[in-house]
């Protein structure tokens, strides 16, 4: 349970990190002498940091192991909080923000490798949905907490809190997580065996559309992150602390649907609960577009839309991640890497262009967030599937998966 724990903790920096000073984005600009595009560029290249180091130490941890790494990390992290808190101009925090991305994905990427270390049939799909249950509830202690510390401070003090949140972290993995991958399982191919075995998974088409399904999915999610700050605090003039309630509901309920999700998960086919969940998001989403063009900005319409894509997206990631992971269980970090790189990269591309196509109205969010979902949809369809039944655990048996051959 300890080592679970500090897994939660570790898969829930990159969320904290997120969504914790996005209350402040209105007077980081302010304080910056910026506009809201280049501080949304902060948190793009915090996504972008994040697909980097996880495309690099996912594979490299295949042969090296998964501790030392993960230490490094926290340590980079720690260095990095600091960084960004002097920053002294919106160029400085950029950068720092990409290597405290990096530094992130240590922990991110590592953990959904050594829960695939340790985890048979039945076991991996629960243990994903705590992650993707800590993925929602770390929002909504986030956007508070910031709120909290905005409150007496400035958005600098954000950084500091996130910097002592490392140096906790350091101190649990090296009380808390052993090495979970023994010499004699490691990938001793070298660098290039282990970027052979991430090729081998790009190419498996299954795996690639649950790949696809996932990213595309936190692409609606990173849109919704950076741009519905704007849209309650400035189009519906709710304050910064009414907007983190709101954050804070919402990110509740995408927890709540993971909790579903796990109950479910040994009743029902995940397959056929992705489909539910994809179903459910782009329902939301369509809603949500539909409501503004229609009945023009509502605050409540607006609020339930997106706490229903946000319920979906809930159960789409503990899914995609258990079925992905199950079918490269032969390498659990090129394969956690890919999954993560597909995740924070469509989360990086889709984040700035709700800024970009302005802020007086909130449909290019619902669009982007629309276009996203319908596109996971389609990698659904055409790439997973879910009728072959690729990754899935066979509930009767309570320890079998199927992996089938793309």
């Amino acid at each position: 349970m300890g080592l679970l724990v500090v897994l939660a903790g570790l898969t829930a920096v990159a969320p904290l990190t997120i969504d914790m000073y996005v209350p402040g984005f209105p007077k980081m600009g302010e304080s910056l002498h910026t506009g809201s595009s280049a501080i949304q560029l902060t948190m793009t290249a915090f996504l972008l940091g994040l697909v980097v180091g996880q495309l690099a130490i996912g594979p490299l941890s295949d042969g090296l192991g998964r501790r030392g790494l993960l230490l490094g990390g926290v340590a980079g992290y720690v260095v990095f909080s600091v960084t960004c808190m002097l920053a002294p101009s919106v160029e400085v925090l950029i950068t720092a923000r990409f290597l405290q991305g990096v530094a992130a994905a240590a922990g991110m990427v590592l953990a959904r490798a050594i829960i695939s270390d340790r985890a048979r049939g039945p076991e991996i799909p629960r243990y994903f949905a705590v992650l993707s249950q800590i993925m929602g509830v770390a929002p909504v202690a986030a956007p508070v907490l910031g709120g909290a510390v905005l409150s007496i401070s400035t958005w600098r003090a954000v950084f500091g809190v996130l910097c002592v949140v490392g140096v906790l972290l350091l101190i649990s993995v090296l009380v808390k997580v052993p090495e979970s991958l023994p010499r004699h399982r490691r990938d001793h191919g070298g660098l290039a065996g282990t970027f052979r075995a991430m090729a081998s998974l790009a190419r498996n088409r299954p795996f690639l559309g649950h790949g696809l399904v996932l990213g595309l999915s936190a692409a609606a999610l990173f849109s919704y992150i950076s741009g519905s700050s704007f849209v309650f605090e400035n189009i519906h003039h709710v304050s910064a602390g009414g907007y983190s309630l709101i954050f804070a509901v919402n990110a509740i309920g995408m927890a709540l649907a993971g909790g579903v999700f796990s109950r479910l998960s040994g009743r029902f086919r995940l397959n056929t609960l992705l489909v539910c969940a994809v179903v459910v998001a782009a329902a939301g989403g369509l809603a949500q577009v539909l409501s503004v063009v229609a009945f023009g900005e509502s605050f409540a319409a607006t609020w339930i839309t997106l706490f229903v894509v946000l319920a979906g997206v809930g159960m789409i990631f503990p899914a995609t991640m258990s079925l992905g992971q199950t079918i490269g269980s032969t390498a659990p970090g090129a394969a956690s890497a890919l999954m993560g790189g597909l995740q924070f990269a469509c989360g990086a591309v889709a984040s700035p262009l709700v800024g970009v196509f302005g802020e007086a109205s909130s449909l290019p969010m619902a669009v982007i967030m629309l276009i996203a979902l319908a596109l996971a949809g389609l990698a659904l369809a055409v790439l997973v599937r879910p009728g072959e039944g690729h990754g899935e655990v066979v509930p009767a048996s309570g320890a079998e998966t199927t992996s089938a051959p793309a």
